[in-house]
């Protein structure tokens, strides 16, 4: 059961949209008053996915879940009162509660003895483990190829980008692996660190542990990118990733037509050409990376092959919207841009 309520269209929901698209459960219900009695396919039919939209967190109880999604980026992080009062009510009936919040339920005394003894687990999906080792450069030895994708900007399409692309590598034939960095990825994957929670010495540390951590069969690892070299919030997690994955390769996401960071302080970002060039040579600190391609998401109202067309003309690189299938196109240009295998290799 996913809780959205008031914010089931928004942006705010994107870990909600996010599992809701990608994850493997079944969905049994959205609790969202605001279109309550409607399908989730009427609703967000960009989702592929159906389920009955109710008003609280009792009635999706018919529909039985076994457990209870906190979908929305609320602002600053905080639990609503009426979602608390929903929380209580799911677990009272026993079901997970899967938290996607800056806020931890594990540290609010009184909905863990209420889990306790109700016997239901809360999961807070962005809490980082507590032994994350300092970046060491083991990541170098791997004998897998690694892909990162990255940002001109924040809410880009990286995470969308990497699922797709590691899904069309996977149709090609290579057994690639979906390494999460953010709590929607986590809750599609079931497994990850939220890097925006490691304290900032162990970020490289925690990409290079994630993408040690793969299954010994995977050939290539896909890390879903985080932030941008451009966003002076996020910049610091943006490049401890691009360290401590050591990219064999990288996928550059952009959105059609932004030429500014989204936020204060609204920061104009360069010509992609340029920022091909600088993610190229920050990655050189530890081996050589080149960006293969650029994944834009054209969104609505951009006229598709135009804005492709002259993105490929400005940088020289295979440009497709992996939101409007283009992902195998950009496999491709992945494919022929990685090394061969390094040493030993499981197959």
């Amino acid at each position: 059961m996913v809780l959205a309520d008031g914010w089931l269209t928004a942006r705010n929901a994107k870990t909600a949209h996010g599992v809701i698209k990608y994850g493997r459960g079944r969905i049994a219900a959205v609790v969202d008053r605001e279109h309550a009695g409607r399908s989730l396919i009427d609703v967000l039919p960009q989702l592929g996915r159906d389920a009955p939209i109710v008003p609280d967190v009792q009635q999706g109880l018919a529909y039985e879940p076994t457990s209870l999604l906190l979908g929305v980026a609320t602002p600053g992080g905080w639990i609503p009162d009426h979602w608390r009062a929903w929380v209580v009510t799911a677990i009272e009936h026993g079901l997970e509660i899967a938290n996607g919040l800056h806020v931890f339920l594990n540290e609010d005394p009184e909905l863990v003895r209420l889990a306790r003894r109700h016997g239901a687990q809360l999961w807070d999906v962005r809490d980082p483990p507590a032994d994350i080792a300092l970046f060491s450069g083991r990541t170098l030895a791997l004998p897998k190829r690694v892909v990162l994708t990255v940002g001109s900007d924040c809410a880009v399409g990286k995470m969308t980008a990497t699922l797709e692309l590691a899904s069309a590598g996977h149709a090609e034939g290579y057994s690639t692996q979906f390494v999460p960095t953010g709590q929607t990825g986590i809750l599609i994957a079931g497994w990850g660190i939220a890097v925006d929670r490691v304290i900032s010495d162990f970020v490289a540390g925690a990409s290079e542990r994630l993408a040690c951590e793969t299954h010994p069969s995977t050939d290539v690892v896909m890390v879903e990118g985080q932030g941008s070299l451009w966003h002076p919030a996020y910049s610091a997690v943006t490049l401890g990733l691009l360290h401590g994955a050591c990219p064999d390769v990288m996928v550059l996401c952009h959105k059609a037509g932004r030429d500014a960071i989204e936020e204060p302080p609204y920061t104009k970002l360069p010509p992609l050409a340029e920022m091909v060039a600088t993610y190229e040579q920050m990655a050189s600190t530890l081996r050589p990376s080149k960006v293969a391609c650029i994944a834009v998401n054209c969104g609505e109202g951009v006229d598709r092959e135009r804005e492709l067309r002259s993105i490929e003309d400005e940088t020289g690189l295979v440009a497709g919207d992996v939101f409007a299938g283009d992902a195998p196109r950009l496999w491709k240009a992945v494919a022929s841009a990685l090394p061969p295998r390094r040493g030993h290799h499981h197959a």
